[in-house]
């Protein structure tokens, strides 16, 4: 089932009086349960459809329907309130809250939702497991690794239960080792909460483990193939 659909996108940005033609006319749609990786050299438009999949840019012509929903008509308090409790996202650079715990960042989202403590605490625990480093709960984001970090990123993305996760090259500040032990741990995820996961990288290992590859080449889609 489509959960996202996407129909002759269109971006420009103005650059010192010359346009830049971001995307030009992507269509795409997005189902359930996807692993889908998002490729192209730079300047192809990965980041640019990612932003605004996620209503953090919006596009100059076209539509991202999410579910029943078209995220470019709704209004900035409504966009954010949609992102709350339908979206996750997984930032190059972890992007934690540095004054709060791993596990207060993990419950930070499922806080502005309203849910209960001990709600929180039971979900926490849950992904602290999931992601396989219960013993940082009470760790602040400048004594963990690079890795750690992007693991408690992951498990903030996760911790609502959002209906897909959209990752802005996750793996790219990552040496090999965490890079590889972060894409287990997210395609594991995927198939046990059934959470949609869209990829924009560059990393080769990303594109290994996606089971959809989609290629941007000057903004439009130059292929699309699922494995």
């Amino acid at each position: 089932m489509a959960i996202i659909t996407i129909k002759d996108l269109q971006k420009t940005y103005n650059s010192s009086q010359v346009p830049v033609h971001a995307l030009n006319g992507v269509d795409l749609t997005i189902d359930e349960g996807e692993f889908t990786a998002i490729v192209g050299p730079s300047g192809s438009g990965k980041t640019t459809l990612l932003n605004i999949i996620g209503g953090l840019d919006d596009p100059n012509e076209g539509q991202v329907i999410i579910n029943d929903t078209e995220i470019n008509q709704l209004s900035r308090g409504e966009k954010i309130d949609f992102r709350l409790h339908h979206i996750g996202f997984i930032f190059q650079a972890y992007n934690l809250i540095p004054v709060l715990t791993a596990r207060e960042n993990i419950e930070f989202i499922l806080e502005l939702q309203g849910i209960p403590k001990s709600k929180r605490r039971q979900r926490s625990n849950e992904l602290l497991e999931a992601v396989g480093i219960p013993e940082k709960a009470d760790i602040r984001p400048r004594q963990l690794s690079g890795g750690q970090q992007q693991r408690i990123a992951v498990a903030r993305a996760l911790a609502s239960r959002p209906r897909f996760i959209l990752a802005d090259e996750p793996t790219a500040n990552l040496d090999s080792a965490s890079a590889d032990n972060l894409l287990t741990i997210m395609e594991e995820l995927n198939k046990k909460e059934k959470t949609t996961f869209i990829f924009s990288t560059h990393d080769a290992r990303v594109v290994k483990k996606a089971r959809r590859v989609v290629t941007l080449e000057d903004g439009k889609i130059k292929s699309d193939s699922k494995r």
